[in-house]
C-alpha cells in the first residue's frame, strides 16, 4: 500500500522541474516593455473622413534599414496595392498603421492627425486586418467571429459569416454556430479559417481594411472562394492590400512597388504591366502577361 504513494512523491521533483520552466517563461514575458507607449494626454481618433498619410516615414529593425523616406496619401475609400520581394518593408507597413511599431523617423497621418496621440483603442477601432496567418480559438463558430467585435449580436454574426461566404460551411458543422472549432480551428480546412477571419472583418465593420498575404497560403480553388468574400469586404472601405500573388490586385485603384523600402514604380495595374518594369518582370515570373 505504501509503494505507489512513495513512487508518486518521488515523481514530484521533475514535475516541479517542468513547472519552473514555464513558470520562467511567463516570468520573462511579464517582463517585457513595450516599445510603444500610450501618451498621458492621447486623445480619440475621430472616424476617418479625408486621408491616411504616410509623411517621410523611416523604420528600422535594429540595424535593419526597412523603409527609407516613404511618402504615400490614400484618400477614403481608395484602394491601394503594395508588392514587393521578400524583406522590402510590405508588412512593416500594416505594422505602422495598427502602431506595433512607431516609425525612426516621419509620421503616419489620419485626416492630419499623428497616430502617437490618440489612443490604441480608437486607432484599432477604425481598422480591420485579415492576415495569412489566422488565429482561431478553442472556442464556438460564433464566439470566434466574435473576437472583432466583442458586443455582436448573434444577428450581427450570421449577417457576417453570410457576407463572407462562410454560412454554409457553419451550417454543416455538428453544432451549427455553437460547434466547437479546437486548438487553431483543426475541424477547419484553410480557406474555411480565412472565411472565419473575414467575417470577423466584416462584424467589425471599420473603415479601414489591411489585408496581408490574405490568400497567400491557399491552393486556388480555395483562393477563388476566399476572393469573392474580400472583393465584398473592400466595398466602401479604404483598402491596404499587401499581395504576394499579383492577381489578386487588379481591382486596386493604385498598385506601389517597393525594393528596399523605397518606392521604384507606381500606378495601374494594366499601366504597371505596360512600363515593363520591375511589376512586369515580377508579373511575368506568375504567368501573368500584359492585356
Amino acid at each position: 500500500m505504501l509503494y505507489q504513494p512513495i513512487k508518486k512523491l518521488g515523481g514530484i521533483n521533475q514535475y516541479y522541474q517542468e513547472a519552473s520552466v514555464g513558470v520562467g517563461m511567463l516570468r520573462d514575458v511579464f517582463d517585457q516593455v513595450p516599445s510603444v507607449e500610450l501618451q498621458a494626454d492621447a486623445k480619440e481618433l475621430t472616424p476617418i473622413v479625408g486621408q491616411l498619410t504616410f509623411e517621410g516615414v523611416a523604420f528600422s529593425y535594429t540595424d535593419e534599414v526597412v523603409l527609407r523616406d516613404f511618402d504615400l496619401v490614400l484618400s477614403k475609400g481608395m484602394k491601394i496595392g503594395v508588392v514587393g520581394e521578400s524583406g522590402a518593408g510590405k508588412s512593416t507597413l500594416v505594422s505602422l498603421l495598427l502602431r506595433f511599431y512607431d516609425p525612426v523617423k516621419g509620421r503616419v497621418l489620419i485626416d492630419g492627425v499623428d497616430i502617437r496621440e490618440v489612443t490604441f483603442e480608437s486607432l484599432r477601432g477604425q481598422m480591420a486586418l485579415v492576415s495569412q496567418e489566422v488565429v482561431i480559438f478553442d472556442q464556438t463558430v460564433a464566439e470566434n467571429i466574435a473576437c472583432g467585435k466583442l458586443d455582436a449580436s448573434r444577428e450581427e454574426i450570421v449577417a457576417a459569416a453570410k457576407a463572407a461566404n462562410a454560412h454554409e460551411f457553419i451550417g454543416g458543422l455538428p453544432k451549427g454556430y455553437d460547434t466547437r472549432l479546437g486548438e487553431q480551428g483543426t475541424r477547419l480546412s484553410g480557406g474555411q479559417r480565412q472565411r472565419i477571419a473575414i467575417a470577423r472583418a466584416f462584424v467589425r465593420q471599420a473603415p479601414i481594411l489591411m489585408l496581408d498575404e490574405a490568400t497567400a497560403a491557399l491552393d486556388s480553388k480555395a483562393e477563388a472562394e476566399v476572393q469573392g468574400a474580400i472583393d465584398r469586404l473592400e466595398e466602401g472601405r479604404t483598402v491596404v492590400c499587401v499581395a504576394h500573388r499579383l492577381s489578386t490586385l487588379r481591382g486596386m485603384d493604385k498598385i506601389i512597388v517597393l525594393h528596399e523600402g523605397r518606392v521604384v514604380e507606381e500606378g495601374g495595374f494594366r499601366e504597371l504591366l505596360e512600363r515593363d518594369g520591375v511589376f512586369a518582370e515580377m508579373a511575368r515570373k506568375q504567368g501573368l502577361a500584359a492585356g
